[in-house]
């Protein structure tokens, strides 16, 4: 149990970190984009491997297949909302006048750019901690199980830890501009660690060993929420950001993902 508190908590520092980071210094745009692909990269093969092939295993295809589009659907509605909480209107734009998510407003914490409206009202950053906590419970509650039961875990760790941190690096950044003081952005993104924190725990304790059909729901609505993360706002901010040279970045953190998955 120690052990799985301590994975837990590692999992979930990328989110104070990040935050840290956020209220202190600017980042190049490029940067932040490659950060953002590399977290991408992670995602594919925490998804593949460690989430849907789980749920496959444990409840066959339909099981793991509904579990998929539940959790994509669930994510991309309340992303959608979200994204209306953080800027009026963002989602009533034609496909070729995107200009990426409302709520991941990487200009905030970016150098030599200029905050976004949806930033100054301080709602931006409060909408990515509200996606953050949204496809983060059933992350950690997936890494809970699978530390428990010995079904690996270590890429599902990693992928989470590398996403948390550009995620919470923008939050903050965003809170910043609002005007919040550093303590105070510190603070909530701590409290969304430490809730985190708690659902790896929940996931071992009252999840781990519990009917194979009863687990693998939450495995697959996991993996729908991080496929509808990756097609809503991760991919499309980092490509808009950093171009085609965003693809390397992104292998890269396929790859190492995927060897950690193999330790």
């Amino acid at each position: 149990m120690w052990m799985t508190l301590l994975f837990g908590a590692v999992a979930s520092s990328a989110l104070i970190i990040g935050a840290a980071v956020g209220v202190r210094f600017e980042l190049p745009k490029r940067l932040l984009a490659m950060l953002l692909a590399f977290a991408a990269g992670a995602l594919i093969t925490a998804l593949s491997f460690e989430l849907f092939e789980d749920s496959y295993e444990r409840g066959g295809i339909w099981l793991a297949a509904i579990g998929l589009f539940v959790g994509a659907l669930v994510f991309t509605g309340l992303s959608a909302l979200l994204d209306r909480w953080a800027q009026p209107g963002s989602r009533s734009k034609p496909a070729d006048e995107y200009r990426g998510s409302a709520k991941l407003d990487t200009d905030a914490a970016a150098a030599d750019q200029p905050a976004t409206a949806a930033t100054t009202r301080g709602t931006a950053g409060l909408a990515l901690l509200a996606a953050v906590t949204l496809d983060g419970v059933p992350e950690n509650l997936a890494l809970g199980i699978a530390l428990t039961e010995g079904t690996g875990g270590i890429a599902l760790l990693a992928a989470i830890f590398v996403s948390n941190f550009p995620e919470a690096l923008v939050g903050a950044a965003s809170m910043r501009e609002q005007g919040r003081s550093a303590a105070q952005v510190i603070l909530l993104w701590t409290a969304c660690a430490a809730l985190l924190t708690v659902a790896v725990v929940a996931g071992a304790v009252f999840l781990s060993g519990s009917d194979p059909a009863v687990v693998s729901l939450p495995l697959a609505f996991a993996a729908g929420a991080v496929i509808a993360s990756l097609a809503d706002t991760l991919m499309p901010e980092a490509f808009e950001h950093g171009g085609p040279a965003v693809a390397l970045s992104t292998a890269a953190g396929f790859v190492l993902s995927f060897v950690l998955s193999l330790a």
